[in-house]
């Protein structure tokens, strides 16, 4: 009895295994004949939105510091002019948000387009950074990051801000 119920079981896999083949055949038979003829696969095409924007990268409190340090990097403060004069990463440069998306390509005067530009502003909730980040893309840069912790981490860390109020 053990024997045919086993016997049954292996002939219902069996079958499981048939007509999901025959299926994933079917639905991919396109896929398959131009493989079987040699020819390339077409790339999807991804959405229009998907295609015309790039993303800066994030970058993490330790990855800023030392390449503040080091002056390997640009820090860009997206927040307004005013937040900036009242306090910001010392070396940092102001281009805030609200004027970089007014100037149809925003430039970083004497600061190279493939130099490292790393975008800050209020800290995780903020998302000016990231929209600066994505303008600066478009209009060159080509190694911009954000650091999402942006001046609150900084200032946290005991790391020195420049400005009026401390």
């Amino acid at each position: 009895m053990a024997q045919k119920s086993s016997l049954k079981t292996v002939l219902e896999i069996a079958v499981i295994v048939f007509v999901s083949a025959v299926f994933g055949i079917f639905w991919n038979r396109t896929l398959l004949a131009d493989a079987w003829r040699g020819a390339p696969a077409a790339p999807q095409a991804a959405p229009a939105a998907q295609q015309a924007e790039a993303l800066p990268m994030p970058i993490g409190l330790a990855q800023v510091k030392e390449l503040h340090d080091s002056g390997q990097a640009v820090l860009v403060d997206a927040r307004s002019g005013a937040s900036f004069a009242k306090e910001h990463i010392s070396g940092a440069r102001s281009l805030p948000l609200e004027e970089a998306t007014r100037q149809r390509t925003p430039q970083l005067e004497g600061v190279a387009k493939d130099a490292v530009v790393i975008a800050y502003c209020n800290g995780f909730s903020c998302h000016d950074s990231m929209d600066l980040g994505k303008l600066l893309i478009k209009a060159g840069y080509g190694s911009v990051y954000v650091f999402e912790g942006g001046l609150p981490e900084w200032r946290d860390s005991g790391y020195p801000t420049s400005g009026g109020a401390r």
